[in-house]
């Protein structure tokens, strides 16, 4: 029979709820379902062969745009490739790799996970940021470091509300495409220094892994900078590298955003004492997950399964070629235990359908409550989700602003590399 191997419960800092059941359901359907099935949970052909394809893309748009391409038209389309083929090439093969799903052979999934690398980020950081913060303690404010942006993003009620944030519906689709480049110049090598991650301690690099990291950054600009500035002139070389990294950062952000940023799903506070979240871990998961294009192939091939956010959350050790599938068995787990499914079945509902729907809320400063007016004028899902920055508004009570929670101890099935 084969092994479900899920992400464990945080050791330290925010606790969760025992489970009543429902873990162990949907534990034992997903198991029963790849034992009916006779497939593999990894080490999968067709993950294989994406993984390939995409590199393919990944080769070919560099080697094109820095070796071919002489002029703007030339080149402009193929930075516009190089970014999305990054984008492919992050949020497929390098992000399966990070959670140990392409195969059972821990050195395949390194290897692969040195794709992040390649391309500017580093892995080593990804597993504390991502796997560790974000996938255990996902949506609570102070914890899930993916939700600590910038001070002029607010992604959650809990989060301090400024004036600017009425504008960020606006001004955070600029900001995106600034992230990526962001991240790959100077916010990886912030974090390694101070040995802090959005306010929060976690173990610096050593050994081996620490040559990673400083290997990685060397290789990703000399590929970036160097060798292009051989053939091309510095401006650009620079301008390209933005229209590149713009790209990718606005992918990136819409891909999580539509997952976790938006009205269907929840932003629970812990209580103050002794800092537990009032359901289960995997409860928690589904409840501030949402799923988005479910129907999409195209969607399902080139995001990595991530419209698919709340079997990933659920099994981030399973291929994610497996969860359209999968998605099946979750929702029947889902409905016998009355859960509301959070989903959209297509991808530009999810944008930019109207909410429809009003939401009260509580000014701290005027100590009235107010309900949002018109949620979907701004045109969708995401941009009133990121224009409610300017009604969102919750006291200190909920004990998450300025709070800073420590970083759990390694769940045991995220082992640090």
């Amino acid at each position: 029979m084969p092994e479900i191997v899920m992400t464990a419960e945080p050791a330290g800092g925010v606790k969760f709820d025992s489970d009543q059941g429902f873990l162990s359901v949907i534990r034992r359907r997903v198991d029963e379902y790849f034992r009916s099935t006779g497939r593999r949970q990894r080490d999968c052909p067709q993950m294989y062969l994406k993984s390939a394809i995409f590199l393919m893309w990944l080769s070919a748009s560099y080697v094109l745009l820095v070796f071919v391409a002489q002029t703007w038209w030339q080149a402009l389309p193929l930075a516009v490739a190089l970014g999305l083929a990054m984008g492919a090439i992050g949020l497929n093969v390098q992000h399966d790799a990070a959670h140990h799903a392409i195969s059972r052979y821990e050195w395949v999934n390194r290897l692969m996970a040195l794709t992040l690398d390649l391309v500017g980020g580093s892995s080593y950081l990804w597993h504390w940021k991502h796997n560790v913060s974000h996938h255990t303690y996902v949506n609570i404010t102070g914890c899930d470091v993916d939700l600590e942006v910038s001070f002029l993003a607010r992604l959650t009620p809990h989060q301090r509300w400024l004036k600017i944030h009425r504008w960020q519906h606006f001004y955070l689709w600029g900001l995106y495409g600034l992230m990526i480049s962001r991240w790959q110049l100077f916010g990886d090598f912030h974090d390694l220094i101070t040995g802090r991650m959005g306010g929060h301690q976690f173990p610096r690099p050593k050994g081996w892994a620490l040559a990673t990291f400083l290997g990685g950054k060397l290789v990703f600009l000399a590929l970036a900078f160097g060798v292009p500035m051989v053939f091309h002139p510095v401006w650009a070389v620079l301008a390209l590298y933005l229209v590149a990294t713009t790209v990718l950062g606005v992918v990136m952000a819409v891909v999580f955003q539509l997952a976790h940023a938006v009205e269907p799903a929840a932003f629970p506070a812990p209580r103050l004492a002794p800092g537990r979240i009032d359901n289960c871990w995997a409860v928690h998961q589904v409840q501030t997950t949402v799923n988005f294009a479910r129907r999409s192939r195209l969607a399902s091939w080139l995001l990595g399964g991530l419209n698919f956010q709340i079997e990933h959350h659920l099994f981030p050790r399973i291929c994610h070629v497996h969860y359209p599938g999968m998605s099946h068995v979750v929702e029947a787990a889902q409905a016998v235990f009355a859960m509301k499914l959070r989903r959209e079945h297509f991808f530009m509902k999810q944008l930019q359908n109207p909410l429809g729907r009003s939401l009260p809320l509580h000014d701290t400063q005027s100590g009235l409550s107010r309900t949002t007016l018109d949620a979907g004028a701004t045109g969708g899902r995401l941009q009133a989700s990121l224009r409610k920055g300017h009604y969102l508004r919750t006291t200190t009570s909920t004990g998450l602003d300025g709070r800073m929670l420590p970083l759990p101890s390694v769940p045991s099935t995220e082992k640090a590399w």
